[in-house]
Formats: C-alpha cells, sequence, structure tokens
C-alpha cells in the first residue's frame, strides 16, 4: 500500500508519458508484473513501465492466451499504479472483444492510473507474438478498435500493435501501421520484426511515434537500444525480463533447498531483509502508524 506514505503527483499518468513523446525522448520501458517489480524499476530510474500481459499471466500460472479478463488485468495495475508514480504502459491484448468492448477498457484503465493501452490486431484467442499460427482480424476491424479507444480516453495514450509480420507479410505490416495512425493510433507497435534491417527499414517507412518489443527468445534480434533510438524509436520494451530472470532463480533456489535441505549458500544472493524493507519503504509506515497513535491519544 506504498500510496499511503508516498506523495503521488496529481497530473495525469497519460500527459507525462505524452510530454516524453512530444519530447522525442528515449523511454525504455521494463516489463512489470506485481508492484514490488515495478517499485524496483522506479528505484533503478527508469521513467516508465510497461504492464506486461505475458508476464502478469504467467505470474498467475496461465499461458499467454487471453485467458485474462479486463478485471483481472485492472486488479493488477491498479496495484502497480498505486506502488509507483511512473507512467504505466498496460498491455491489454486485443482489448477484451469489440469496439464497445475496448472503450470500457479504455475507461477502467485510464481510472485506476494508466498512461497507455496497448491493444493488438490478432485474432482471438490471442497467441504470444513470437510463436507461429497467429492470425489478424481484418485491418478495418482493428481501426474501428482505435477509433473507439480515441473516443472514450481522457488523456490515455494509445499503442496500436500489429502481429501482421508473420502472417501478411512487412509491407502489410507498414500499410497496417499507416491506417491505425489514421484512426487515432498515439504509436505504432510492429511486433515480431525478423531482423534489425526490418527495424530500421519500418522506421523509415511509419514517421511516427514507435515501440520496438526487445523480448528473449523471440522471432526479432535482440538489437541494442540505443541503435533502435537512434534509428527513430521511442520506447523500447522489455516485457518478460525480470520475470525470466527471478523464476531461473527461484528454480534454483528451490532445487538447492530440496537436494540439500538448507538455502544457506543461496544467503548472498538473497536481497537482506533490510534491502527489502528499504524497498518497500517500511520505516515511513512505522512512522505514520506511530503518528496515528499519537494523534488518537491527543485530548
Amino acid at each position: 500500500m506504498s500510496w499511503l506514505v508516498k506523495p503521488k503527483t496529481n497530473e495525469p499518468a497519460a500527459l507525462r508519458l505524452r510530454r516524453h513523446l512530444e519530447a522525442e525522448e528515449a523511454l525504455l520501458a521494463p516489463g512489470v508484473f506485481n508492484a514490488l517489480v515495478a517499485l524496483e524499476a522506479e528505484r533503478q530510474g527508469f521513467k516508465a513501465l510497461y504492464f506486461s500481459g505475458g508476464a502478469y499471466a504467467a505470474s498467475l500460472g496461465l499461458p499467454d492466451v487471453g485467458l485474462l479478463t479486463l478485471e483481472d488485468v485492472v486488479h493488477g495495475v491498479r496495484w502497480v499504479t498505486r506502488a509507483v508514480d511512473l507512467p504505466v504502459i498496460v498491455d491489454a491484448d486485443t482489448g477484451f472483444g469489440g469496439a464497445l468492448n475496448v472503450a470500457r477498457a479504455v475507461r477502467e484503465l485510464e481510472a485506476v492510473g494508466a498512461a497507455a493501452i496497448q491493444i493488438e490486431d490478432q485474432v482471438m484467442p490471442k497467441r504470444c507474438g513470437h510463436l507461429a499460427g497467429k492470425a489478424v482480424v481484418a485491418a478495418e476491424v482493428m481501426a474501428e478498435k482505435i477509433a473507439a479507444a480515441r473516443r472514450a480516453r481522457e488523456h490515455l495514450v494509445i499503442v496500436a500493435r500489429t502481429d501482421a509480420r508473420g502472417p501478411e507479410g512487412f509491407e502489410a505490416a507498414v500499410a497496417r501501421a499507416e491506417l491505425y495512425l489514421k484512426a487515432g493510433a498515439d504509436v505504432v507497435f510492429p511486433e515480431a520484426l525478423e531482423s534489425a534491417a526490418e527495424f530500421r527499414a519500418f522506421a523509415r517507412r511509419v514517421r511516427a511515434p514507435l515501440l520496438a518489443n526487445m523480448t528473449e527468445f523471440g522471432r526479432s534480434p535482440l538489437v541494442p537500444a540505443a541503435r533502435l533510438f537512434a534509428w527513430g524509436y521511442r520506447i523500447v520494451i522489455f516485457p518478460v525480463t525480470a520475470l525470466r530472470a527471478a523464476m531461473k532463480a527461484v528454480e534454483g533456489v528451490l532445487a538447492a533447498l530440496r537436494r540439500e535441505g538448507s538455502a544457506a549458500r543461496w544467503v548472498p544472493r538473497m536481497q537482506t531483509r533490510a534491502e527489502l524493507y528499504a524497498l518497500l519503504g517500511y520505516a515511513a509506515y512505522e512512522a505514520l502508524d506511530r503518528s496515528l497513535g499519537e494523534a488518537s491519544d491527543a485530548p
């Protein structure tokens, strides 16, 4: 409940994200899937966060196949936006249905402090963007969703993701990007481009704020963020990086614990109690509790 002890900026997060984009700032946005990871990302000095649907679903024991409901996502995002005072870009999959569902998602997510909503043009049930077998809806269907999002939002930034590169080819992805911009998208996210040359060519062809996905083990090469920024991308996300690293550590420590009956040799690799409490702002909660008690004792 970090919002109890941390002052929050009154300005909507979407307006702060818009300023970053208008200033053509380079934004690294790590993927977060809970409030604790978001707190650490804020402590490390990031200026924006990406609420990854894939990472959040995995943290709930689910694959990234569109099983999360709008209420599930709103619940997770609320905890993150309460914990940190950074713009959060929210992965909303295909918008949870048709154009009306997208409009509702925009209102619900903006109400809990999201800065941006990302919607994609896949057919439901969606698949991870870097797996084979994807299909996309007609471009006009996605354009209608974007128009609905624009009409429903107050300040929310609209990120239009196209998965067309795989099923329809690079040229189709470019054409869809142009259509989505005309429909009202603020940022274009070309998913699963297959080479550094394609990332560069897309930026040359689509003159708009662009987002690049540097997920590991996918179809896209891991292009350094500095190079992507130089080509014209404004946001680079790392959606599942923290989850993958954390789960590899969990795998190792649990295997050692099961095998050895002790986690003693892992202690040097653990976050200490003091470090965790510092990240959570534990002392501030104690101070608040004391002050509330003192106030209740006053005559």
